[in-house]
């Protein structure tokens, strides 16, 4: 049995789609292969692989010590991805930034949730062959599509009229993540439902927060922020969308998208070289506000698009399914683990 010590404090803070891809690989691996695979958590000592899912100082400190085995990095994020997401003194952010490469080097090998994190990576030293990719994930037990009859059930219990047509997005409220541009949509749209899970989870720091918080106190009439919610509560809300909006400008591969896909809701993003490269022809596409208005438009009055945006979605998350990606991870750590 391979033992598999997973470092992480990924799960603390709540409305991070970090958090939840380290939640359903820990999920998955416990399911699958119980028998093959060890999993310990946040552990001390010897171990044949460790695996670095956050980047504390403490987990820093300890790819020096002896006996952690083959110590795999998970790449989420690199410095220039986290610009509009977190406001810091210049000094502090060259700091951290040098840190985060820093961490990246002390791993044996890297994994990233974001092919064209590749290229980038070897740009800041680190060789293609200690790099590979492996993208995210969900499970199709916690995120699949509800009847019509449920929907409107959930509909009601909201407050929203079984034929109102609804757009949802999730995710931190950030800069980047287009939330004002969200909020202008919805303005423009009137005669539309917008509903924004997700909060402030790094609090003042977030970039852009003074303005951000004064729409949160103070959006159009239809639009909701809900705050951070629950897994169980998101899964709600990408079930009574009619259509899941995502305007950010710049991402790593969020768990959103993936989500919105497994329950079948027809997607729309802005088209990012990141979309291009893993998910293409999937989503509806649009490069800068006119056109995302213009889609929207479009969308609400062209059931037929939507129905068949609703099967790429679902078509979408068989390749990200939890059943796939299974067999891939467990190649790669037995790999791992015969090069330690």
């Amino acid at each position: 049995m391979l033992n598999i010590n997973m470092l992480s404090t990924a799960d603390k803070v709540k409305g991070q789609g970090v958090g939840s891809a380290y939640l359903e690989l820990i999920s998955m691996l416990k399911k699958h292969f119980p028998n093959e695979f060890n999993i310990e958590i946040n552990k001390h000592g010897k171990s044949q692989i460790t695996h670095y899912h956050t980047i504390n100082l403490s987990y820093y400190f300890s790819t020096f010590l002896s006996k952690r085995g083959r110590k795999i990095g998970y790449v989420h994020f690199l410095p220039e991805t986290l610009e509009g997401s977190l406001k810091l003194p210049k000094l502090v952010k060259w700091i951290f930034y040098k840190y985060v490469i820093a961490f990246y080097k002390r791993m044996d090998h890297i994994v990233v949730v974001n092919p064209t994190f590749i290229p980038k990576l070897e740009k800041y030293g680190i060789s293609k062959n200690d790099i590979t990719y492996i993208p995210n994930f969900v499970s199709k037990k916690e995120f699949y599509p509800l009847s019509d009859e449920k929907k409107a059930d959930i509909r009601k219990n909201m407050g929203f009229n079984r034929d109102d047509f609804i757009v949802v997005g999730t995710g931190q409220v950030q800069t980047r993540k287009g939330v004002l541009d969200f909020a202008k949509l919805a303005q423009s749209n009137p005669d539309v439902q917008f509903i924004w899970a997700g909060g402030f989870s790094f609090g003042k720091i977030t970039d852009g927060y003074k303005q951000l918080k004064l729409l949160v106190d103070n959006p159009p009439k239809n639009l909701h922020f809900p705050g951070i919610v629950d897994r169980n509560v998101i899964f709600k809300y990408y079930n009574i969308a009619d259509l899941f909006l995502l305007p950010s400008y710049n991402e790593l591969f969020p768990m959103s998208v993936l989500e919105a896909f497994s329950c079948g809701t027809p997607v729309m993003l802005r088209h990012l070289d990141l979309y291009k490269k893993i998910i293409e022809g999937y989503y509806v596409p649009f490069d800068n506000f006119d056109e995302m208005d213009a889609q929207l438009k479009e969308l609400k009055n062209n059931h037929n698009k939507l129905e068949a945006l609703s099967d790429k979605s679902l078509k979408a998350s068989e390749y990200y399914s939890e059943e796939h990606l299974a067999s891939i991870w467990y190649d790669f750590y037995i790999s791992q683990a015969k090069e330690g």
